[in-house]
């Protein structure tokens, strides 16, 4: 598998630290993440895309998928009015194009808690309206949009394969295709490699992370409950060997190199690969 570095460990230091950390430890790409203080979608609307590009060519570490943050914070496109919803799909769509500057092929995005109000009919016309959108805007631009579930703690909207298998056969495209973090099927009982056999070649991503099994959390590989190397394994034998993003988040921001080596050493070992 190619392992990434994801970057929203960073986000106590300068991004460079995060493209040296990346050379440094051998990890194959850089998943970006798109928060402050590094790569906010309206900063770089202003600022450019230079200074992440010079990053690329000095390190020689390619950013493959942008993160765009959303899904309350504050963008949601599953929630509010129709004011609320342009702008989150305006963002968005300035996310595709800042994803075609860095030269990123793909635009991770997933789909926010809907409400506990909002009805299944609702929450379904409203999803589908906006990967419409989206994926004929990422069509045009020669971005490829990753749809990640989430787990039932995050979100009621698409939070298992079945939830995922549906929404990219409503809206079908080569630009529109999915993915799993591990925490999702660990805490609702799925077979991670399942996502693998039901989605075939729409299988195009992965977030490599331990869970505890009953919330969201993402834990240093090894240090959770899941039985990390016999999963890794199944999910190639299913046929899945392609880009993997070990998803480090806000959990280690106090020592983010210190796992950031640790977490690719360990899956490596998994992996079985040097």
């Amino acid at each position: 598998m190619r392992l990434g570095l994801f970057t929203c460990g960073y986000q106590r230091y300068p991004l460079e630290k995060a493209f040296a950390d990346a050379k440094r430890f051998g990890y194959d790409y850089i998943e970006l993440w798109g928060g402050y203080p590094h790569a906010f979608v309206g900063d770089l609307k202003v600022k450019t895309t230079a200074h992440i590009r010079e990053l690329i060519d000095k390190y020689g570490v390619p950013v493959e998928c942008f993160t765009p943050e959303h899904n309350g914070y504050p963008y949601n496109y599953m929630m509010g009015d129709e004011i609320q919803w342009e702008r989150s799909m305006m963002y968005l769509e300035d996310a595709i194009d800042i994803t075609a500057e860095i030269g990123a092929k793909k635009m991770l995005i997933s789909a926010g808690h809907a409400g506990y109000e909002a009805k299944d009919m609702d929450i379904m016309k409203r999803l589908m309206k906006s990967l419409r959108r989206l994926t004929e805007y990422a069509e045009q631009k020669g971005v490829t949009i990753v749809l990640e579930p989430l787990t039932i703690y995050e979100s009621n909207v698409i939070t298992s394969l079945r939830d995922l298998d549906r929404a990219l056969s409503l809206v079908p495209s080569p630009n529109l295709v999915g993915m799993v973090d591990l925490a999702v099927p660990f805490t609702t009982g799925e077979p991670a490699a399942e996502y693998v056999r039901r989605l075939g070649d729409r299988f195009q991503y992965l977030h490599i992370i331990d869970n505890d099994g009953v919330s969201d959390s993402h834990i240093l590989p090894g240090d959770g409950c899941l039985p990390l190397k016999e999963v890794l394994q199944e999910i190639r034998e299913a046929g899945y060997d392609g880009q993997a993003t070990i998803e480090l988040v806000t959990g280690y921001l106090k020592e983010p190199s210190v796992y950031a080596g640790m977490a690719i050493k360990r899956v490596r070992e998994m992996l079985e690969e040097e």
